[in-house]
């Protein structure tokens, strides 16, 4: 599952770049992203050492109108990446206070998106509309990378603006 939903991954990006993107189905490069797995202890050494080798996706690959839910997901998708990089600093933190960020980073990210699900007037995600653990346990069945595995060849841009509470660990 993994290794297809890579390769997937991969074909898009390389598109993307021989097209810049125009072309490119929104909706096909979200079945490759979205949603984020749960961070585990199974997975939180991938979480914060491959996390400039999974996608990004600029505003300038989707449609200007269109795709709205793609867009969302997507923003979902990069708000994540870029909050998991203030939860995994170099050393100055320990794997349970990493995981409790990374899953608070996590869970916040999914809140948001599902408020946006919320102020649109189209079907929400499924899983917004569950609550508590019922809807993490949702989101985190329909994962397409679980293991949290990098592009090969692929490098982020970093992006710095999640500040993340260790006095709810």
């Amino acid at each position: 599952m993994v290794r297809k939903s890579t390769l997937v991954t991969t074909l898009i990006l390389h598109l993307i770049s021989l097209e810049g993107g125009q072309g490119i189905d929104p909706d096909v490069m979200l079945k490759s992203s979205f949603p984020p797995a749960r961070p585990s202890v199974t997975n939180i050494n991938a979480v914060c050492l491959y996390g400039s080798g999974r996608p990004r996706y600029p505003a300038s690959y989707f449609p200007s109108s269109s795709h709205a839910y793609a867009r969302r997901a997507i923003n979902a998708v990069n708000r994540l990446e870029s909050w998991f990089d203030q939860c995994c600093p170099q050393g100055s933190l320990g794997n349970e206070q990493i995981l409790c960020c990374v899953e608070q980073a996590w869970k916040n990210t999914l809140s948001y998106f599902c408020l946006e699900e919320y102020s649109t007037m189209t079907l929400v995600h499924e899983c917004c509309e569950k609550n508590g653990e019922e809807r993490w346990n949702c989101f985190a069945s329909q994962t397409p990378n679980p293991s949290y595995q990098p592009l090969c060849g692929y490098t982020a841009p970093p992006d710095k603006i999640f500040t993340w509470d260790p006095n709810t660990c």
